[in-house]
């Protein structure tokens, strides 16, 4: 089927983030705009309510090793079914992901686990992921509604439910479309606000980009690597010859994972340069490949290392983009929700000014100019 369209993303968060709520709000409201909603359980709530527990091996990472295995037959169990179904927009869902787990061990530990899968295959299980939605647990910020009682495998106390909810947070800091759902009024509305980011994603009804750029100073690269919540990764991006005048096309390989995603991307401008409409896939690597050929003549590959940053307190996910080209100055790149969003800047970044609207900071004139900032 030419026109048929699989969205995989992962529905995570931290205890009693209202994570079985929204699965059923996914799957009524979806279902309606015509998706065919396949949802990948939860692996590590199936073995523990099934009776194996972490502590019945005498090998600590075992039970880690199992959650993983789970979880891959079963992703790929429903991928199988997507593509066999007559279906044109299936979405799948996987209450939580791969990457879950590093929450749980320690970093080494995760590395060891992963070594035993097979790193190939986890890296590339993840570079399948579309998106990462983390739905904040209630212990942080609307405490009246935690409660242990809607999940046989929850233990945790306000406190390390907290802790947990951020680990989990940070386990997935270096996905290139991470969104955290924050508790702001009561669940309905956080709830509607997870819909809305779904929706964005999807393309539902049009994909917009809300992206708003920043001139900073240098930061602290090592202050920035010692961050908890900061993943630093390389990414490579070719601008193509598109269809259409106005067309931005381009693909990107980015550092992910200890693997790359890659991507294809179109982007079209609106009348409001903060604002434009964006058409975005992944792709195989072969495909990557192939799509170099159709690079526009003489105009150079970017090359930068991303620092992805996830603000705790304000939920903004901060993508810092530093060029070989420069010793002095950084681009620091935001997506907002609404256009009336507020960049909120940590105390570790100086902002010298906005420059969504200067042209010479798009990342086409930067590769026009050699990879150099103005």
């Amino acid at each position: 089927m030419l026109n048929k369209k699989i969205c995989k993303f992962v529905l995570t968060g931290g205890p009693c983030g209202g994570k079985t709520t929204a699965l059923s709000w996914i799957s009524n409201f979806y279902t309606k705009l015509g998706w065919k909603v396949l949802i990948v359980n939860e692996a590590a709530t199936e073995l523990i309510t099934s009776g194996i527990i972490p502590t019945a091996f005498k090998d600590p990472l075992y039970f880690q090793e199992m959650i993983l295995k789970t979880q891959l037959a079963k992703e790929e169990r429903i991928m199988q079914a997507a593509l066999m179904m007559e279906n044109e927009k299936i979405m799948i869902v996987c209450d939580r992901g791969l990457y879950d787990n590093k929450a749980y061990v320690s970093p080494r530990e995760f590395e060891q686990v992963v070594t035993r899968v097979g790193r190939g295959v986890v890296s590339a299980a993840v570079a399948e992921y579309d998106a990462v939605f983390h739905l904040v647990t209630t212990a942080d910020g609307a405490i009246e509604c935690y409660t242990l009682q809607n999940n046989e495998a929850r233990s945790e106390t306000p406190e390390e439910a907290v802790k947990l909810d951020v680990k989990t947070q940070n386990a997935w800091v270096g996905h290139p479309h991470l969104r955290i759902i924050k508790n702001e009024g009561d669940l309905d509305t956080k709830l509607k606000t997870l819909l809305k980011q779904i929706s964005v994603m999807l393309g539902e009804p049009m994909p917009y980009e809300i992206e708003r750029k920043y001139l900073i100073k240098m930061p602290d690269l090592d202050y920035l690597r010692a961050l908890p919540n900061c993943q630093e990764g390389e990414i490579m991006q070719t601008y193509l010859k598109g269809d259409l005048f106005d067309d931005e096309v381009r693909v990107r390989q980015r550092a992910y994972g200890g693997d790359f995603i890659f991507t294809k991307t179109i982007k079209r401008s609106t009348s409001d340069k903060a604002v434009r409409i964006e058409l975005e896939r992944r792709i195989s690597r072969e495909e990557y490949v192939s799509e170099l050929m159709n690079a526009i003549p003489g105009l150079n590959s970017i090359h930068k290392n991303r620092f992805c940053i996830m603000q705790r307190d304000s939920g903004q996910y901060l993508e810092i983009d530093v060029y070989p080209s420069s010793n002095e100055f950084a681009i620091l790149e935001v997506e907002f929700v609404s256009p009336d969003d507020k960049l909120i800047v940590p105390d570790y970044l100086e902002v010298i000014k906005e420059v969504t609207d200067d042209e010479r900071y798009y990342n086409r004139n930067i590769a026009a100019n050699g990879n150099c900032l103005p």
